[in-house]
């Protein structure tokens, strides 16, 4: 698909006349045939000049974007044409030139993010429930328990007061981990927080799955 060489990718970027939007967005989904919604993607999003890179696997979708600022609308009415993608919330980046990305990337892959998990480990259509901003500070005055999910070199440059925070490098380390640090705490109350959100959507379904009732994640992450 991507016949420009790297070079050549990036003096075309550099030469374009417009602004670009950066984006991101991920959900969890499962998606009966990943190669045949990337052949749609890569029809419908090189006509509107996206640049970028996508995951795509049975479970879902991680992507993120540059889109071109005059095409926004028609970039937003495509995603919103997808069932897999209706409604889906996009993040998108603040003080940034929007040139990340210098070609269109839509990989198939087993996973949306490494975890080391077998299938059935969890269910991503049994997630956690999102809590605004408002009900996760309310949960963390009544002692519900705080866990970060992200890697340890990033909960070192802040984290929540309190939060539990693995000291492992990946992700796939990560899950059982957690699961081992909440053995016996089944019933309480957990909070689980992330970047972007999708670490811990992920997190969220493996919890429930083990038999942990109460499980809430901070909506779109810090």
């Amino acid at each position: 698909f991507n016949k420009f060489s790297k070079k050549q990718a990036l003096k075309l970027l550099k030469e374009e006349a417009f602004k670009r939007k950066t984006i991101s967005f991920y959900r969890y989904v499962i998606i009966d045939d990943p190669n045949k919604l990337r052949d749609e993607l890569y029809a419908d999003w090189i006509k509107l000049g996206v640049l970028g890179r996508i995951y795509l696997s049975h479970e879902g979708v991680n992507a993120q974007l540059s889109v071109p600022e005059h095409n926004w609308s028609a970039f937003k009415s495509s995603v919103q044409s997808k069932k897999y993608f209706l409604k889906i919330p996009f993040k998108i980046a603040i003080e940034d030139d929007g040139k990340s990305f210098f070609k269109l990337t839509i990989k198939v892959r087993k996973k949306i993010v490494a975890d080391g998990l077998n299938m059935h480990e969890y269910d991503v259509t049994n997630v956690g429930k999102h809590l605004t901003a408002k009900e996760w500070n309310s949960a963390i005055e009544n002692g519900a328990i705080v866990v970060d999910v992200r890697n340890h070199y990033e909960s070192e440059i802040g984290r929540f007061q309190g939060a539990i925070c693995p000291d492992v490098e990946t992700f796939k380390e990560e899950l059982p981990v957690i699961k081992e640090i909440l053995k016996g705490k089944e019933k309480e109350k957990v909070l689980l927080y992330c970047t972007g959100g999708i670490r811990c959507e992920k997190t969220s379904a493996y919890l429930k799955h083990h038999g942990f009732e109460d499980v809430n994640k901070l909506h779109g992450g810090i």
